[in-house]
């Protein structure tokens, strides 16, 4: 996949970074493109939002998943509605933003209408965890022919499995699957990254991931690990000021993370070293 060749200064090849915005941008066009330039200035190659409408994807009686201390709102449903105000042209301008920025646009869509209208402005598909056993959804975004990011939060394996085979017999070629936890935030001990090796171990074809759903450390120890493990597409929550109360700012990266991590990648090349062998006499 030519989008995920990307490296560093050292000929290091970098992970490819999806900054999710999300919807971080509480539904502001001018605070999304803010956070789109600071998601370029500091390394990220593609930033990711979210299009879906809240009728779409939750009942009224919905729980809430996420942590309360973080978020207060106790309701799925009253959640989503304050974030799903973008509509389609929004994301066209959102898309034409990024490529004038020369930053990959995409945006995960939660149903098939969404999948219609974003096809024209991505590389790629992402597929939230969430949908992993949405066969509608799986089939649409598979029939687009587009490169595919699959999220595997809170699935088992045989989920895995049924989910690549129906995205294979509907026209998928490329599908990049992503370790995930889903929790908001996960715990460190929680995060279980020799899954990463794992899923490299079952699904040798494939380029593995991880979406990270930790809460940011300031050496970037977590998510570095996560490349050293074998994750060559790193997605993470990504927002312009993380003291913003409420919704992804409390877990999500900022400027200054995203900066620390790309040190961090090209720290490794430098202890790696040219020589790769010791010299034979």
């Amino acid at each position: 996949m030519k989008f995920l060749n990307k490296k560093n200064s050292l000929g290091l090849n970098l992970p490819y970074f999806i900054a999710e915005i999300g919807v971080n941008h509480g539904c502001s066009i001018s605070l999304a493109k803010k956070q789109i330039l600071l998601a370029k200035k500091n390394g990220a190659h593609a930033v990711k939002f979210q299009s879906y409408k809240a009728e779409t994807i939750t009942s009224i009686n919905s729980p809430s998943y996420w942590n309360r201390k973080f978020e207060k709102t106790a309701n799925q449903y009253d959640l989503f509605k304050k974030y799903d105000k973008f509509g389609p042209k929004d994301y066209l301008e959102l898309s034409k933003f990024c490529k004038k920025n020369k930053i990959d646009f995409a945006s995960t869509p939660f149903d098939v209408n969404a999948v219609k209208f974003l096809k024209p402005l991505m590389k790629f598909y992402k597929i939230a965890s969430a949908d992993i056993n949405n066969i509608p959804l799986l089939e649409a975004v598979a029939k687009t022919k587009k490169p595919i990011i699959l999220s595997t939060g809170a699935s088992n394996m045989s989920e895995i499995y049924h989910a690549i085979n129906i995205l294979k017999k509907k026209g998928a070629k490329n599908i990049i699957i992503l370790h995930c936890i889903l929790n908001y935030p996960t715990h460190d001990q929680n995060a279980n990254l020799d899954m990463i090796t794992d899923l490299k171990t079952k699904f040798k074809d494939n380029i593995i991931g991880y979406s990270d759903h930790t809460m940011p450390d300031k050496d970037m120890f977590n998510l570095t690990v996560s490349f050293l493990k074998g994750a060559h597409v790193i997605e993470k929550h990504f927002t312009h000021n993380k003291k913003i109360k409420g919704n992804d700012h409390f877990h999500s990266l900022d400027a200054n993370d995203l900066k620390k991590f790309f040190k961090n990648i090209s720290l490794l090349k430098t202890l790696s070293g040219i020589k790769k062998k010791k010299s034979i006499p």
